[in-house]
């Protein structure tokens, strides 16, 4: 099981649901989980481990496998929406820790990195979005599976762009499946992680149905705020 997989499934579901397809982004990993663990418990790692007197963790790898590839099935699944976004550009957050970088994402780094003193650190981010004719940052993601894993991390680096003035402009934004329920439990009784994406950052947008506000909205909606953006 690969991310080639995953993509796969996805176009499937793309051709059978269209515009509707965010809905079933978790149901791809719910309908490979076990296929990936079968194939890692026959793999030479898990052999490996036995071999060690160690028991293989299904499981954890599994966990591991759909954590870091939701983010890449995410950007997979924006980037036909930025071919319409012609002065944008998305590239996974990754991309700028490489130990040489061209002279685009070079200086892409250097309009991300913020101040510590002297120290200069880069956000912990999935996905930047960028000006590619001014390298100008115009937004960071975070793509995570449920709000309790990196919400309050996602929200320190915002308040940390927001606190210096050459960084300030930079929007944060989150992306989720909402596995947990945080945001489908809506605002009559809000969880602790909606109240933080409501005050916190500037756009959440979930792969399920919400109750919607200014800040949380279904998956679609991002593309609509991007174009506002560049637009006002």
């Amino acid at each position: 099981m690969k991310l080639k997989d995953l993509i796969e499934m996805y176009e499937a579901k793309k051709r059978q649901y269209g515009n509707e397809v965010y809905l079933h982004i978790s149901e791809i990993f719910e309908e490979t989980r076990e296929r990936y663990k079968q194939e890692y418990l026959a793999s030479a790692k898990a052999q490996k481990l036995r071999a060690q007197g160690k028991t293989p963790d299904a499981e954890q790898s599994w966990k591991a496998f759909k954590g870091k590839n939701f983010e890449k099935l995410i950007w997979h699944a924006m980037d036909d929406e930025f071919q319409s976004l012609h002065n944008l550009r998305c590239i996974p957050g990754a991309s700028l820790v490489k130990s040489k970088l061209s002279e685009e994402l070079a200086h892409v780094y250097d309009n991300l990195t913020v101040r510590y003193g002297s120290w200069a650190l880069l956000p912990d981010v999935d996905l930047v979005i960028y000006e590619p004719n001014t390298y100008r940052v115009i937004g960071v993601i975070s793509c995570k599976i449920t709000l309790r894993e990196r919400i309050a991390q996602t929200a320190y680096w915002k308040l940390k762009l927001a606190s210096q003035p050459l960084r300030m402009h930079i929007k944060g934004y989150f992306i989720t499946a909402d596995e947990d329920g945080d945001l489908v439990k809506g605002m009559s009784n809000p969880s602790r992680n909606r109240i933080i994406v409501e005050h916190e950052l500037d756009g959440t947008y979930s792969l399920r149905k919400v109750e919607e506000s200014s800040k949380v909205k279904v998956f679609p909606k991002l593309i609509e705020d991007l174009r506002r953006l560049i637009n006002e």
